[in-house]
């Protein structure tokens, strides 16, 4: 297959935040340098480009297009890369949708979808995964929190890795395994634990380590950018910002997205909007050292995972 023909549909989710979009706008530009295909981030829902559009831009660019590669620039597959990424493109989903108590029904963002006008060939292939190049993405994550602890080098040291949780059952899975590998490899203690939707949530597995004697905590978002998840919700359910604060954020964003509604937080009840949910029955209590650092992000090692998923794709269907 002629590979001047062909780019790459990098995929994301989008956020209300302008972080994400300046993240993946990042990945992009640093995929494109490395590997020369031309390429385009499609958002699923909120940010520009949406897929469809993002496809129009690739095709625009290069009117003999005749082959893309759909990259779902997430971690784990779910709903949204087995079911919501699937019918964006025109194909059909994976999975049976869990979220669908009527199966004649359909989620509000995938009605109306603009149709994608691309008379060459579409592959979507499989999330990242747990790849071990992640580790050393973790390590160097856990390192520099670190280097910012005001305890001696000596402290008891837990880490602990937050994924975001899916109805189906790859998230569990995929963090699972990652943990695994970075448990093997570690000097600290650690553990994982979920946003939403699947347990152990995080301040059961938080709880977890402080109860085998750590004063120092240091948190991992396993996440690719940050947004509202990483930057509010995480932080709030860790103690790291007033109730009160994440009330005014959510609220801000609740006023530049209607179909999300702000909570007041009982004992941890986060926002609501027409998908998600966070509570939890259990607190977080520590007196110790929390660091919390950045997700993953535009990190080269990312770059390099992405470059190797396009290449094995290429490899395959030739």
């Amino acid at each position: 297959m002629d590979n001047e023909n062909t780019a790459v549909l990098l995929l994301s989710h989008g956020s209300s935040l302008s972080y994400a979009k300046k993240v993946f706008t990042e990945i992009c530009d640093k995929f494109i340098n490395k590997t020369g295909l031309d390429s385009e981030v499609g958002y699923m829902k909120v940010s520009n480009p949406t897929v469809s559009q993002a496809v129009h831009i690739l095709n625009n660019r290069n009117p003999n297009l005749d082959h893309i590669i759909a990259v779902p620039v997430f971690l784990a597959d779910g709903i949204h890369t087995t079911i919501d990424i699937p019918i964006m493109l025109g194909k059909e989903p994976l999975n049976a949708d869990p979220r669908l108590k009527n199966p004649n029904s359909k989620i509000d963002y995938l009605e109306n979808l603009e149709e994608i006008n691309f008379n060459g060939q579409i592959d979507l292939i499989r999330p990242i995964g747990p790849n071990p190049k992640l580790i050393d993405i973790i390590n160097n994550r856990v390192e520099s929190s670190l280097s910012e602890s005001k305890l001696p080098n000596n402290t008891n040291t837990g880490v602990l890795l937050i994924c975001h949780g899916s109805r189906l059952k790859y998230n569990e899975e995929f963090i699972s395994n990652l943990h695994i590998q970075y448990a093997k490899q570690s000097k600290y203690i650690s553990n994982f634990g979920f946003m939403e939707l699947v347990e152990p949530d995080i301040p059961t597995s938080a709880n977890n380590l402080i109860e085998k004697g750590i004063n120092r905590l240091v948190v991992v978002p396993v996440f690719i950018a940050p947004g509202i998840h990483t930057k509010i919700d995480i932080k709030t359910i860790l103690g790291l910002i007033h109730e009160e604060d994440h009330d005014k954020k959510v609220q801000k964003k609740s006023n530049n997205n209607t179909s999300s509604q702000n909570i007041s937080i009982g004992q941890i009840i986060l926002e609501k909007d027409s998908d998600h949910e966070h509570k939890y029955d259990e607190t977080l209590e520590f007196d110790g050292e929390i660091l919390y650092s950045n997700p993953i992000g535009a990190d080269d090692i990312l770059i390099d995972i992405l470059d190797e998923m396009v290449q094995n794709a290429l490899v395959n269907i030739d």
